[in-house]
């Protein structure tokens, strides 16, 4: 049985010379993404298409499992879904999205933001806990592991204790990736909610990171290094609420930040060659409807459709199938019909997208 929780800043050092090590690396992968997204010359295709990467692996951790084809195919503005699935995944990332919008007017992270995400992904107004009877069980052999704070009122005083921790930095001379690193651990073993505690606390990690101007935009892809690590992630949480002992949850983490830098600036790198390969090939193939506007399109959906390009490009309904047809014609998309929709997919995109997903990110 688990003690009280203890208030944050606690007063131990936790920052051995290993783990000053990890954060030397940690911080210099993260810089290179940073600088890497800089380059992109419009967010919101990073934000378009990393964010839902991480909505779709950051559901996976909780067995909400949807493919790619699935996401793609399903339109949140319209609210038009293959699978609940792929609905739970599109919660996630509008979450993640208006959350990071907040931070970046604020620069601050509050409890009615943390409320308001979760409410979000989970589609009700349960709030902070309020009954008793919430207990964390092994899945396979349904044995109780932890038992969260029951009392409500002890868990808005430790949630009000967390959010002055996350905004106040005098509190604590930390550095910011410990830092996220003990609040992420500080709010799962709160476990504040009802359910979504996981896909809150993940978004919480990465706004964390827009908070400290150590990422400018919400692409940090750290669900999925924690889902191919998802025994070791849950055993070191539990861990450090046994022992006290921060050294391997606060290296774990460490790790996580720097390998999925490294693999989203691959990934970046990778879009970015693709887009001036389809810059060229358009400007010289088909300059009569090559433009900035339909090229960032293409590169926003892997699977873009003839309503997308109408939309985004104020143009008529011929006109967009015009340019969507004419790219399959010379194979910068290719067109296929699901459903009653024709879909035109960025193939190039497409395996980046698919390859990422695929590439190891498990502890060494």
């Amino acid at each position: 049985m688990q003690g009280a929780i203890p208030l944050l800043p606690f007063k131990q050092d936790v920052e051995s010379k290993s783990i000053l090590k990890k954060v030397a690396k940690a911080h210099q992968a993260l810089a290179e993404l940073k600088g890497v997204a800089n380059s992109i010359p419009n967010e919101k295709i990073l934000i378009d298409t990393l964010l839902l990467q991480e909505a779709k692996d950051s559901s996976a951790i909780e067995n909400i499992v949807t493919t790619h084809d699935e996401l793609y195919q399903s339109n949140f503005l319209a609210h038009e879904f293959i699978t609940i699935a792929a609905k739970e995944v599109y919660n996630y990332s509008k979450a993640l999205q208006d959350g990071f919008q907040v931070v970046k007017e604020t620069g601050i992270l509050t409890n009615n933001l943390i409320l308001k995400i979760q409410a979000s992904i989970e589609e009700n107004k349960a709030g902070f806990r309020k009954l008793p009877g919430t207990a964390l069980k092994n899945s396979q052999t349904g044995e109780v592991v932890y038992m969260p704070p029951q009392h409500p009122d002890e868990i808005i005083r430790l949630m009000n204790n967390l959010e002055e921790f996350i905004n106040a930095n005098e509190l604590s001379d930390l550095d910011p990736l410990i830092k996220m690193a003990v609040i992420h651990h500080q709010f799962e073993t709160i476990h504040p909610f009802y359910d979504g505690n996981g896909r809150t606390g993940r978004i919480i990690n990465i706004l964390y990171l827009v908070k400290e101007n150590l990422l400018n935009l919400p692409i940090l892809y750290l669900s999925r290094y924690i889902n191919d690590n998802k025994n070791l992630y849950y055993h070191l949480l539990q861990e450090v609420r046994d022992t006290g002992n921060w050294e391997q949850w606060l290296l774990f983490m460490l790790d996580g930040i720097e390998s999925t830098s490294k693999q989203t600036v691959v990934l970046i790198s990778g879009i970015k060659t693709e887009m001036q390969n389809y810059k060229v090939r358009m400007r010289t193939e088909l300059p009569k409807i090559y433009s900035q506007d339909l090229l960032n399109n293409l590169f926003r959906h892997p699977y873009t459709k003839i309503e997308f390009v109408l939309s985004e490009l104020s143009v008529s309904r011929q006109t967009a199938s015009k340019y969507l047809d004419e790219l399959a014609r010379i194979g910068l998309v290719s067109k296929v019909k699901l459903g009653k929709d024709n879909y035109y997919i960025n193939v190039a995109l497409y395996k980046l997208l698919i390859s990422v997903n695929t590439g190891a990110s498990q502890i060494r």
